[in-house]
């Protein structure tokens, strides 16, 4: 709905992830003076990695084998006003390094998967 709704060529899912680290406020004597085991984020709303796209989308993805989607094709269809954002609020993990993916299957394998959400 929200693709349909915003008339535009491609819709991605924009998510906020969590920090990764330990958060410190360090004070000019070296004091710390605050402490936060991985924080939310810093606000930002990052490329969650799904999209929508209508069939003309893809006129913008040149000839050749070097091309990257967020590159080329995505700058442009933002420079065109074309790209529209649905942003969730779920759960989102990227599976990045081997840890993301440890971590995901240990989530899995526990029963405890938050994005498994139908019924065997």
């Amino acid at each position: 709905d929200c693709h349909k709704k915003s008339g535009k060529l491609v819709t991605l899912t924009a998510v906020q992830p969590t920090g990764r680290f330990g958060a410190l406020n360090i004070e000019p004597s070296g004091t710390i003076s605050r402490f936060q085991e991985k924080p939310v984020g810093d606000g930002a709303w990052v490329n969650g990695g799904f999209f929508v796209c209508e069939p003309k989308a893809f006129d913008y993805i040149p000839d050749g084998d070097n091309v990257i989607w967020e590159r080329e094709p995505l700058t442009q269809l933002a420079k065109e006003g074309q790209l529209n954002a649905y942003k969730h609020y779920g759960f989102w993990h990227p599976m990045d390094t081997l840890r993301d993916k440890i971590e995901l299957n240990e989530q899995w394998t526990a029963g405890k998967a938050p994005w498994k959400v139908w019924e065997e």
